[in-house]
């Protein structure tokens, strides 16, 4: 999130809160507020020079009845002991969930994440994850957060962890911890593992959040997705755009790999999500029925208020978007999916400064993983980023298959400074809409 202040810590991890439910984005009616991580705050100092984390955290009010742990980070989610399972009945977006509205499954009747339990059962080759700082405890996170839902455990062979920097870009040195990235890196691997199990993850660590080394670790990610046959790699991780960036572009650019990253969770644009050759992807809101004996089943939904998007400043126009509105630049996002924290999706952290251990996350920093989980299951594997999309847009053009393929979001609005809202066909909030199904993806 950009921010031109920076405000005083209220405890190790936050900066800034906000009262939760807008009257714009209907919601299950919990009273709370959304936490913004220090990773999430872009300072005027880090324009073109480092990255900023796209995800908010839902914190209840009455979280004490949960058995929260005090310290201000813990969501009333995050029970006290350990392993403790996501408190059931609050309606907040499960993989089985998920996978029921974008019909990735055979879909039922509101996809209550109360009570549908149905999980994607697809993926192969690998995705690639591109983070900063280390993530000690990543395998054994993600397996309690599988064991939760029901998604298969990760072993050595299907999950690895690696440092990037040193000869070659994958032998880098362990860069210590930074709890905000921590939590940036559970939302990532467990949400891509989660819309395709059958995937293997590459979790590929740099030294920093400077874009010198995330793209040190960009390159060392094309590297070993390529080399297990090819895939996807989400970076859920920008900054506001800058002068110089289409130097940077070519870091996006390697054969067999499709790669998505976050538009952002304020108005207006940032890279690397506009480069030409990425996925960019923003933000939606899942809205459910928030009392009675219905509660929690989907309703529908709509743009997110805060979701990134818009015209690049130094971006040029792909010939892909031909099929859009005519403009100068590229246009953002190409395609959205559920961030909204207020409707947000679980997340397991065993952190010790974070808290432990199960949290309610929202920003665009959910929608990339899961993008590149959708595509990797769906199991086409375009030869290029350019590929995928020319593929996406394609489906957008056909009066016949966009329907079919896509939830076109024509209601909400996002950037309040920008005044974008929400239209028929695509906008600058949700592109060309949601995934349904895995056709034209």
């Amino acid at each position: 999130m950009r921010r031109a202040t920076v405000f005083t810590a209220v405890a190790p991890l936050i900066l800034a809160c906000a009262t939760s439910v807008s009257a714009q984005e209907p919601s299950l009616a919990h009273k709370g507020r959304v936490v913004i991580p220090e990773s999430a705050i872009e300072r005027p100092e880090d324009v073109g020079v480092r990255a900023h984390t796209p995800y908010q955290i839902f914190v209840l009010a009455d979280r004490e009845k949960f058995g929260a742990q005090p310290n201000g980070y813990a969501l009333p989610e995050a029970v006290a002991a350990p392993n403790s399972p996501p408190v059931p009945g609050l309606g907040f977006e499960t993989p089985a969930s998920i996978a029921c509205i974008y019909h990735l499954v055979t879909p039922v009747t509101g996809c209550n994440p109360n009570t549908f339990k149905t999980n994607p059962s697809g993926g192969s080759k690998a995705i690639g994850i591109v983070d900063a700082y280390d993530y000690p405890t990543a395998m054994a996170d993600l397996n309690a957060f599988s064991a939760q839902f029901g998604l298969p455990a990760v072993t050595s062979t299907t999950f690895q962890v690696v440092f990037a920097g040193g000869t070659g870009g994958c032998a880098g040195t362990d860069p210590g911890n930074d709890a905000g990235w921590e939590g940036e890196q559970a939302l990532d691997i467990e949400w891509a593992h989660s819309m395709a199990p059958k995937a293997k993850i590459i979790l590929v660590e740099a030294a920093s959040s400077s874009f010198t080394d995330l793209l040190v670790a960009e390159d060392c990610a094309s590297k070993l997705v390529a080399a297990a046959g090819g895939g996807e790699i989400s970076n859920s991780w920008g900054g506001s755009e800058f002068s110089s960036e289409t130097t940077y572009d070519a870091h996006f650019k390697k054969a067999k790999i499709v790669y998505f990253a976050s538009t952002g969770d304020s108005a207006g644009t940032e890279w690397p999500s506009v480069s030409t050759s990425v996925v960019a992807v923003g933000g939606t809101t899942t809205s459910r029925v928030n009392s009675g004996t219905t509660f929690g089943n989907f309703i529908g939904e709509a743009a997110w208020e805060n979701g990134g998007g818009g015209l690049s400043a130094y971006e040029p126009r792909p010939s892909y978007q031909s099929s859009l509105p005519k403009a100068t630049h590229r246009l953002v996002p190409d395609v959205s999916s559920d961030a909204n924290p207020n409707t947000g999706v679980w997340v397991y952290d065993n952190n010790p400064t974070n808290g432990c251990c199960w949290f309610v996350f929202g920003g665009t920093s959910v929608a990339s993983p899961s993008w590149a989980g959708i595509v990797n299951a769906a199991g086409h594997f375009a030869a290029s980023s350019t590929a995928e999309l020319t593929t996406i847009y394609a489906a957008y053009a056909s009066s016949t298959n966009y329907p079919a393929d896509y939830n076109d979001i024509s209601y909400g609005l996002c950037g309040f400074y920008d005044g974008n809202i929400a239209v028929a066909k695509w906008d600058p909030c949700t592109g060309i809409g949601s995934p349904k199904g895995y056709v034209g993806k």
